[in-house]
């Protein structure tokens, strides 16, 4: 990913002669009184031909999203472009490349009132707090038809705040279970099974670790949002005003500190990210992972032969026979409260997100499509052998808590599930509830 891509520039405006030309003395009345008829004529028929050369070429849809190296966001940006008649032309303005930096430029921007933003790239974790600060506007009528159109149910559920749509989905991310089938032949189902699957290996003498995301970030967070929705609980109530942690969050800490105890546990576990997961098992100490898809492409490329034996199955249960709920990933088109434009944005981004750029979207930059029945199109196969695993995982999803407070609560969760060893389920569930609670009122600091 590349750095800060995300400065713009302004909208022209239109220049602006002298307001107080110096008056020469000596001068008729009547003469000046002309002279200023005819500079106000001249002004206007300025303005006229700058309305005119506007309104006769297409309007310039500034739309800012994460820095895509894959080259399928421009895909989609040219098609749209292409289609658009010279209605619009979309502008591609990339962010910082770290999620942080980009809701840092978005807010700033959206706080000061930008204009200039028209359709913006929002993390599946934002559109609360930007919908709470009135900065996007929400989806009505037609465009919100099209949206919810074939649209996955949880995609859609993180992009509604207060019962409105607020965005439309445009890609989601969903994790699985890879394994190598050399030392596992027939794939663990529940997260009792894989622990006690690796410690076998272990005894074995064999590659057997559990790659996860143990760091002190949002990947801790997923994973923890994960377990909790998967032992049938949740981290907020759902008018989000107080956290609803109970049995089910003791039951997912016990987990993750039982994982962390064990010889499982790979030694880094409390430092580990998705591509340090993706190095690992690529490396060849490792049975397992819990990893999105891209690190399906990644082995092909960098193991061949150990890519022979890299499958694939449903993300563990926590409790036996109730399918896991594994936490959504993402991003929502947003149509800026600010945009001057707003109608052909909306038109625009229901384009940029339609079946052929989800197609595009997950062939060429592999990120899962929101549009259930592309998981039926045979032109995905090739590239998404495993596409029906992760329909059934979306359609099965969690999302992450909705609040306009989601930056902070967040972050409570991940320093106190990371390092995951250090986890004493009962009393960090208290810590959650108190932390948690003191966070949706505004109160305490943040760690």
């Amino acid at each position: 990913m590349i750095g800060d891509g995300g400065s713009r520039q302004a909208p022209a405006r239109l220049a602006r002669g002298p307001g107080g030309a110096r008056r020469a003395r000596g001068r008729h009345a009547a003469w000046r009184l002309a002279a200023a008829v005819a500079s106000v004529v001249l002004a206007l028929s300025g303005l006229a031909a700058c309305a005119s050369a506007s309104a006769s070429g297409p309007v310039t849809l500034n739309f800012y999203l994460y820095p895509d190296t894959s080259g399928a966001t421009q895909d989609a940006i040219n098609n749209c472009n292409a289609q658009s008649h010279g209605q619009y032309v979309i502008s591609y303005q990339q962010l910082p490349s770290a999620s942080d930096g980009q809701r840092q430029q978005l807010v700033r921007r959206l706080a000061a009132h930008d204009d200039s933003m028209d359709i913006l790239g929002l993390d599946v974790t934002w559109e609360a707090e930007f919908a709470q600060a009135g900065w996007i506007v929400p989806w009505t009528g037609a465009n919100k038809a099209a949206a919810e159109d074939g649209t996955l149910a949880p995609a859609l559920q993180t992009a509604t705040w207060k019962g409105q749509l607020v965005a439309v989905p445009d890609n989601t991310n969903t994790q699985l279970l890879w394994y190598r089938s050399d030392l596992v032949p027939t794939p663990p189902t529940t997260w009792a099974q894989m622990i006690a699957d690796a410690e076998q290996l272990a005894k074995e003498g064999k590659p057997h670790y559990i790659e996860i995301q143990g760091a002190q970030y949002e990947g801790a967070t997923v994973w923890f949002n994960t377990m909790v929705a998967s032992a049938g609980g949740s981290v907020l109530n759902a008018s989000a005003t107080q956290p609803t942690l109970g049995a089910p969050a003791v039951r997912a800490l016990s987990i993750m500190k039982e994982l962390a105890s064990s010889p499982a546990a790979d030694p880094s576990l409390s430092v580990q990210m998705e591509n340090q997961n993706r190095l690992a098992m690529e490396a060849g100490t490792a049975a397992f992972e819990l990893n999105y898809p891209f690190v399906y492409p990644g082995m092909k490329t960098d193991n061949p032969t150990l890519f022979k034996d890299f499958k694939w199955a449903p993300y563990p249960e926590v409790t036996p026979g109730v399918p896991a709920k594994v936490t959504i990933g993402g991003v929502d088109l947003a149509v800026s409260a600010y945009s001057q434009h707003k109608d052909l944005a909306f038109q625009a981004a229901l384009c940029l997100r339609d079946k052929q750029n989800q197609l595009i979207g997950a062939t060429v930059g592999g990120v899962p499509p929101t549009i259930s029945s592309l998981y039926n199109d045979p032109a995905m196969f090739a590239d998404y052998p495993f596409h029906a695993d992760v329909l059934q995982s979306l359609e099965n999803a969690s999302v992450r808590p909705q609040t306009p407070l989601y930056q902070v609560v967040s972050i409570d969760i991940s320093h106190l599930i990371s390092p995951p060893s250090g986890i004493s389920p009962a009393g960090t569930e208290q810590s959650m509830i108190s932390q948690i609670g003191n966070a949706l009122q505004s109160k305490g600091l943040v760690p």
